[in-house]
């Protein structure tokens, strides 16, 4: 059984080794590969009115990274053009066909542009200008480019590589801002960069802690209209780390996956708040079509799975290409299992990846590769497009791929503290977890084992029925217990035994102690 000291100290031990705990340490913009060559440049078009664009993505950090760059140009009164790629008509990244479409002298890329090896020759050959900032992978190559900003580059010094498109835009101002000697707050543009980071499932350990510590705060001062909107919207008196990733981000999110990412970008730019709550109602919508297109992929993608295969691969003609990722998630949450989801069109499957646990989704894929056109993304989470006379043969050598994997991997046990008693859940408790917040990459929240917990009350509750509600006495009196999507019926009288998390339950201005099951390992 493990004590609250003992919980405190494990916690802070996944800290010892970050080097960034105050903004006065911050590495300078100078320590990435190129941003000095590409800042110069920006300032000269900047002074001699030269055409800039700016080429995002249709994910929140695309559209994030956009909104940073043009925001800071913005109140340099300077002109510029904007394209957010759409998902649906062209596709991921900078191509030949947006350069050939944008008037520039130079064209700045954020969230793309390190593997967009066409459009890097199609600048060049129209005498464009192309500064790519990009937090991906590059390949063994790189595009033909003025100036690549990129921290995965192996000739990069910037030292801590791990952080979104966004957080690379950020630098990148800073560069420009230096080079036009002008006085300039980048800490107005945290609150949306806070966004990027939770969104783009960031490690949250670091440089990005120390960013997300800033920048909920600031978050939660914005006087931005898009997040007052928000607020008034879904009445929040304070954003926490769960209201970005569990209702902003996905509102973010929408409209790139639904329609076009323009207008989750026009949202986070809008000029005043009735502005603001008329896009958010637009996203609203788009989500809301969203679930219901996601909840029928759901229900066809289960009638294809295998439950002995180690990983879940499925796929169908024309399913949604903007929702194959949220279904993914679903499925690998679901079966605890890496789900890997595909639309199929024209021949080609184009398809989202999730993990769980400890596995590298781009170790499975590398087995893989033979059968792929390409794939890219990170350990937890990637993109992938098989022909789709191959995805059988793609199906098997994942299923061969995840057979030789280590069962604890599965489920990432290694992130359990420990053994504990349910006596000790109480708002003290609370506290410790919460002062180690907000939990995602690297820093998963902490879960704890409870053996022979016995229930004394049980309730089906949800609007489609999918969750519980359960209670136990513990010597701090009853205790809540939520169980969502369960998949094992627990009743009044059952003795469980689970890992399980613990939160803050806030009701009729009451805060209690609740457990969450991640997973139920035994019912008597």
């Amino acid at each position: 059984m493990v004590n609250k000291n003992e919980i405190h100290n494990i916690l802070e031990d996944r800290f010892k080794n970050d080097t960034y705990k105050s903004f006065s340490s911050l590495p300078s913009p100078s320590r990435f590969k190129d941003i000095t060559k590409g800042a110069k440049r920006v300032a000269t078009a900047i002074r001699e009115k030269q055409k800039i664009a700016i080429v995002g993505d249709y994910d929140v950090d695309g559209v994030v990274s956009s909104a940073i760059i043009a925001l800071f140009l913005d109140d340099l009164q300077i002109e510029y053009s904007i394209k957010i790629p759409n998902r649906f008509i062209d596709g991921y990244g900078i191509s030949p066909n947006i350069v050939d479409n944008l008037d520039a002298d130079v064209i700045i890329t954020v969230d793309n542009g390190i593997t967009a090896f066409e459009a890097g020759k199609r600048a060049k050959e129209k005498n464009i200008d192309l500064i790519i900032t990009d937090h991906h992978s590059p390949k063994e190559s790189l595009p033909e480019a003025y100036a690549i900003i990129d921290p995965k580059q192996d000739d990069c010094k910037f030292p801590f590589e791990e952080v979104c498109g966004a957080h690379v835009a950020w630098y990148f101002i800073a560069a420009i801002k230096q080079e036009l000697k002008i006085e300039y707050d980048l800490s107005k543009f945290l609150d949306i960069l806070t966004i990027a980071i939770i969104a783009d499932m960031m490690d949250l350990v670091d440089l990005n802690r120390l960013f997300l510590a800033r920048g909920i705060k600031l978050l939660n001062s914005s006087r931005r209209p898009a997040i007052r909107a928000l607020r008034q919207r879904f009445s929040k008196t304070l954003i926490t780390f769960s209201d970005i990733a569990f209702l902003l981000a996905p509102l973010l999110n929408s409209a790139g996956r639904m329609d076009d990412a323009i207008l989750s970008y026009y949202f986070l730019k809008s000029p005043d708040v009735k502005t603001a709550s008329q896009y958010l109602e637009v996203l609203i919508g788009f989500n809301d079509k969203r679930k219901s297109i996601e909840k029928n992929l759901v229900e066809k993608s289960i009638k294809q799975v295998n439950e002995s295969d180690k990983a879940i691969v499925v796929w169908g003609s024309d399913w949604h290409e903007g929702v194959i990722g949220i279904v993914a998630s679903r499925l690998s949450r679901k079966f605890q299992k890496p789900a890997f989801v595909f639309s199929v069109e024209k021949g080609i499957a184009k398809g989202s990846v999730r993990s769980v646990g400890a596995i590298s989704i781009l170790d499975l894929l590398e087995g893989a590769k033979d059968s792929l056109i390409g794939f890219g993304g990170h350990p937890q989470a990637a993109g992938v497009r098989v022909e789709e006379k191959n995805l059988k043969k793609f199906k098997k050598l994942i299923c061969q791929g995840a057979e030789k994997l280590n069962p604890k991997d599965f489920l990432d046990t290694d992130n359990s503290i420990g053994e504990i008693s349910p006596s000790l859940i109480d708002l003290n408790l609370v506290d410790i977890l919460e002062n180690f917040e907000p939990y995602g990459q690297k820093n998963p929240a902490p879960y704890f084992l409870i053996k022979d917990m016995k229930i004394t009350a049980h309730r089906v509750i949800g609007k489609d029925k999918n969750h519980l509600k359960l209670s136990t006495l513990t010597d701090n009196g009853f205790l809540d217990i939520l169980y969502f999507n369960f998949e094992q019926k627990v009743t009044r009288g059952a003795v469980i035994s689970a890992y399980v998390t613990v939160s803050k339950n806030e009701y009729m201005n009451k805060i209690t102690p609740q457990l969450m099951i991640k997973e139920i390992l035994e019912v008597k």
